[in-house]
């Protein structure tokens, strides 16, 4: 199976997330088409656009961006609390079917400001009961007719969509990615994802993963094509291995100095988030180039943990992972944009071939 390779678009309402450089508008649709042209020029799939209260809307970013690129793909991060299942699977669908097929779906369960938005449902094991039904029914309603479903957190009565997603060869609607590590999450993964998107875990960690989630996939009796994996984290690339850690380390110091962003709260509170910020008890180097300082100095999410070196250090951790089965790259540093031509033309070639 060919490997999926895609960057990260920031959608932020401030300037210079991880490192970034701060720009005027630079979350103006003319900024964030050219990060998404460069993506398109410089071989990537496309891009995650990330999702929380409080940023600028990340279906109506990805909307706009699909609008005015040829080939870029937006992995459109969303979260249940915010969407209907019916309004949603229509809004998707429409925008797949104006993209000519290149909407990606990331679905999010973790908790964010929920007062700010109504949604009163705090509890993770509901949350994850919640997100299940919400893939069920969006699922149905993209390939299926006239659709009835009664849960415990939502109901359809009789739902067609006008519109559906496109199908081509085996696509029959956009892939669901999907993230979380706690037993609630794997269990959704396992039975209704269409990739788990793992953070930068060691080896190890991954490959122990990946055996559960398989195993999980036969015991709850899945019903999908086999489940497939994904990768998200952080790989700052240099033309040497030795400028490639001195940059890594100043970077590290500046976030000490307080210069990084700070930490999300809710994201400290996942699972999947302490586990990569207890890496750091194991050592500062996992395997050959897994950097876990970063996670010490207000790193969070993919910019926890950072794979560091030359193109030829980084594509090898890569392969790496690719031969655990992870076929889906989300990838990222920063400044963003020239990362996204460096990494273009020095590490995509070498994980190409």
């Amino acid at each position: 199976m060919s490997s999926e390779f895609l960057w990260y678009i920031p959608n932020q309402v401030q300037p210079g997330h991880r490192g970034d450089d701060v720009i005027d508008n630079h979350n103006s649709l003319e900024t964030l088409t050219g990060h998404a042209r460069v993506l398109e020029e410089h071989g990537w799939g496309g891009a995650l656009l990330g999702t929380g209260w409080g940023r600028p809307d990340t279906f109506t970013v990805a909307t706009a961006l699909a609008a005015r690129t040829t080939t870029f793909q937006p992995l459109i991060a969303i979260r249940p609390g915010y969407w209907r299942p019916a309004n949603f699977a229509s809004a998707a669908a429409t925008l797949d079917h104006l993209s000519e097929g290149r909407a990606l779906i990331n679905i999010v369960s973790g908790k964010d400001d929920l007062a700010a938005y109504g949604d009163g449902e705090a509890d993770p094991a509901h949350r994850y009961a919640r997100t299940r039904e919400f893939l069920q029914i969006v699922r149905k309603l993209w390939t299926e007719e006239n659709v009835t479903y009664q849960g415990e957190h939502f109901a359809v009565t009789g739902s067609t969509l006008a519109l559906r997603p496109v199908t081509r060869g085996e696509r029959r609607h956009p892939r669901l990615y999907f993230g979380g590590a706690s037993p609630a999450a794997e269990e959704v993964a396992a039975t209704e994802a269409d990739v788990q998107l793992f953070w930068g875990e060691p080896l190890d960690g991954v490959a122990d993963r990946i055996e559960r989630l398989k195993q999980l996939s036969e015991k709850l009796g899945r019903e999908h094509a086999p489940l497939e994996f994904g990768l998200r984290v952080t790989t700052l690339v240099r033309d040497t291995t030795e400028q490639a850690w001195a940059d890594a380390e100043a970077k590290v110091a500046d976030m000490a100095k307080g210069k990084g962003a700070a930490r999300n709260p809710n994201w400290q509170a996942a699972v999947g988030q302490r586990r990569l910020l207890d890496l750091a008890a194991r050592g500062e180097v996992l395997d050959d180039n897994l950097y876990t300082t970063p996670g010490k100095f207000g790193g969070g999410g993919a910019g926890t943990t950072w794979l560091v070196g030359s193109a030829e250090d980084v594509a090898s951790s890569l392969r790496k992972y690719q031969r655990l089965g992870i076929t889906h790259f989300v990838l990222s540093d920063t400044p963003y944009l020239p990362e996204i031509k460096r990494q273009g033309e020095q590490l995509l070639p070498l994980l190409r071939t």
